[in-house]
């Protein structure tokens, strides 16, 4: 499965703070992490905080594509719909 997700690195915290819309109506995952941005620290930290989320292993969880953007492509194997709705509940629709 393939998740948007909007990291704010240096957020204070780490933390799920749940589903927004883009301009062109597309869901993202908002997410904070207290990592700073550099050499990739907010990236694992990302990482970990899904995967501990998620429960699934570190290793499953992956960033595709925006390594070092703030919007992010994740990819995470063996998750399907209905458990990533409910650890992160179900994305807002258009």
């Amino acid at each position: 499965m393939r998740l948007a997700v909007r990291l704010t690195p240096k957020g204070g915290r780490d933390g799920v703070d749940g589903w927004a819309l883009d301009p062109e109506g597309r869901p993202y995952l908002k997410i904070r992490v207290s990592a700073p941005p550099s050499e990739g620290a907010a990236n694992a930290a990302l990482v970990a905080l899904l995967a501990k989320t998620l429960k699934r292993p570190k290793s499953s969880v992956r960033i595709v594509a925006g390594e070092t953007a703030r919007l992010k492509m994740i990819e995470i194997d063996g998750l399907d719909e209905p458990a990533a709705h409910a650890a992160l509940g179900p994305p807002p629709s258009a």
